[in-house]
C-alpha cells in the first residue's frame, strides 16, 4: 500500500461518520408533483434453489429523481424560458431527458460542510410550519456556532422537521413548512456556496406560488439544492463543521437524483 493511501486511511480512520440520509420505504413522504416510491421483492428465497441448496432474493423498485434525500440538478428549474446561464430551455429538453445541466454532469461531491442549526438557535425542537428563515436568523446562528461560511461550501439548515420523516402526513404537512425566504437565499448565494440543503421536503418556506428560493439558487446563481436530509445527530452532537461527501446517480438527462450523503468530522 502506498504511503499516500496509508496516510489517507489513517486520517479517515480518526473521523466519525454521520449518515445524513433518510430511509426509502413504501409510503414515504413525497412532494405531490413527484411519483411515489414503489418496492417489492420480485424473487423470493426458495423460488429457485441451486443444487447445493443456495438461493437468492431480489427486488424491483421505481422512484422519482426528487424523492427522499436527493440533490437538484441546475436544470430542475427554469425562469422565463431560460435555465442557469441563460440557456434556452426549449432546445435543452425533451421527454428523453435534459440535454444540458443534467444530473449526470455533476461530479461526486467532497467539500467542506457547515450545519446551521436554526431550530437549536431558536431553542425549539422544530420550527413552526410558517417559520421563515431570514438573513438575520442565518447570521445569528453562524455567529452563535462560531462558524464562517466560505466559497464552495455546502450549507445545511436544520429546522427539526427531519425527525418527522417516518410520519409522511406530518412531514408533508400538505406542503406547509419552514424554510428560507428569498432574502435568506440571497444571503446564502452571496457567500459563494456550492449547494444548500435542509431537512425539509422543500428548501424554502411553503406554500409558495413562485418558488423564489429555487429560482434564485438554481437558475440565477447555479447553486444546487439538497432536500430531505437527516441532520438530527449532527445537531445533537453540535457538529457544525465537517467534510460533506455525496454523489448522485449517473442518470443521463436527469433533473435530480437520490444521494446517500455523509459527514466526516
Amino acid at each position: 500500500m502506498g504511503t499516500k493511501t496509508q496516510s489517507l486511511l489513517e486520517l479517515l480512520g480518526n473521523a466519525k461518520v454521520y449518515d445524513l440520509a433518510q430511509p426509502y420505504f413504501v409510503g414515504m413522504p413525497r412532494h405531490p408533483v413527484h411519483p411515489p416510491f414503489l418496492f417489492s421483492l420480485t424473487k423470493l428465497h426458495g423460488d429457485y434453489v441451486m443444487p447445493n441448496g443456495g438461493s437468492s432474493a431480489s427486488e424491483g423498485l421505481a422512484l422519482g429523481g426528487h424523492l427522499g434525500t436527493h440533490i437538484d440538478a441546475l436544470c430542475h428549474f427554469s425562469c422565463g424560458g431560460k435555465l442557469h446561464g441563460g440557456l434556452d430551455v426549449a432546445s435543452a429538453q425533451s421527454y428523453a431527458g435534459m440535454k444540458q445541466l443534467s444530473i449526470d454532469t455533476l461530479a461526486p461531491i467532497v467539500r467542506r460542510g457547515i450545519l446551521l442549526d436554526i431550530a437549536g438557535e431558536q431553542q425549539a425542537a422544530s420550527l413552526p410550519a410558517a417559520f421563515e428563515i431570514t438573513p438575520e436568523h442565518l447570521e445569528a446562528t453562524a455567529r452563535a456556532q462560531k462558524v464562517e461560511i466560505g466559497s464552495g461550501d455546502i450549507v445545511l439548515l436544520r429546522t427539526g422537521w427531519g425527525a418527522f420523516f417516518s410520519d409522511a402526513a406530518r412531514f408533508e404537512s400538505q406542503m406547509h413548512g419552514p424554510g428560507p425566504s428569498e432574502k435568506g437565499a440571497r444571503w446564502l448565494s452571496s457567500k459563494g456556496i456550492f449547494a444548500a440543503g435542509s431537512d425539509t421536503i422543500n428548501f424554502e418556506r411553503v406554500p409558495s406560488h413562485t418558488m423564489p428560493v429555487h429560482v434564485h439558487l438554481l437558475v440565477e446563481s447555479g447553486i444546487h439544492i439538497i432536500e430531505c436530509l437527516d441532520l438530527e445527530q449532527l445537531a445533537a452532537e453540535r457538529v457544525f463543521e465537517f467534510v460533506f461527501v455525496a454523489s448522485p446517480l449517473k442518470i443521463r438527462g436527469g433533473t435530480g437524483s437520490p444521494i446517500r450523503p455523509f459527514a466526516l468530522a
